[in-house]
């Protein structure tokens, strides 16, 4: 899939991106991604999710990137928060990387993650901090040059439910 996806930024987030990204969030929740949601993953909790991103995104606070296949529909995404403390404007957390399950392991994610790297360098962060709770992802941001911080236990709930563990990852960027 390397070949033929495409990432995009996406300066706005109308209803047709809403709806997209909404369908990914579902899946990789459904899937057992714990990314802040818990089942029932409702369309209209996924949407209200993706429409508070939009006034983020209109606000300056946030960077969404979008992966695209071949036909130009939305398989996977990646946010880059750039809002935080004054004392670290060099600094930007990378969040709700997502892949739709039907397309993972053929270089969405990859992709997505390099163009995150790009943007947030472009805009003058030159550290990338991030958490996840997936082996899968673990070993493609180690692979990519991540460097793993440490394990928090008990972090998080799984989508049905049990606590499941995060593993905390950054990335120093240079020009």
């Amino acid at each position: 899939m390397t070949g033929a996806v495409r990432i995009r930024r996406l300066e706005a987030l109308g209803e047709p991106e809403i709806q997209a990204l909404s369908d990914v969030l579902i899946d990789c929740v459904e899937g057992g991604a714990s990314v802040s949601f818990m089942l029932p993953m409702s369309r209209a909790k996924a949407v209200e999710f993706w429409r508070g991103m939009a006034a983020s995104v209109a606000r300056g606070e946030r960077v969404v990137l979008a992966a695209e296949d071949a036909a130009g529909a939305i398989v996977g995404t990646v946010q880059i928060i750039l809002a935080q403390p004054e004392n670290q404007p060099h600094r930007a957390d990378l969040a709700k990387m997502l892949v739709h399950r039907r397309v993972r392991r053929r270089g969405a994610g990859a992709a997505l993650l390099a163009a995150a790297e790009r943007t947030a360098l472009d805009l003058g962060k030159t550290l990338l901090v991030l958490d996840t709770a997936s082996a899968d992802a673990e070993r493609l941001y180690a692979r990519l040059g991540w460097q793993r911080c440490g394990v928090i236990p008990g972090y998080a709930l799984l989508p049905r439910g049990g606590l499941c563990d995060t593993t905390i990852f950054f990335r120093t960027l240079h020009p």
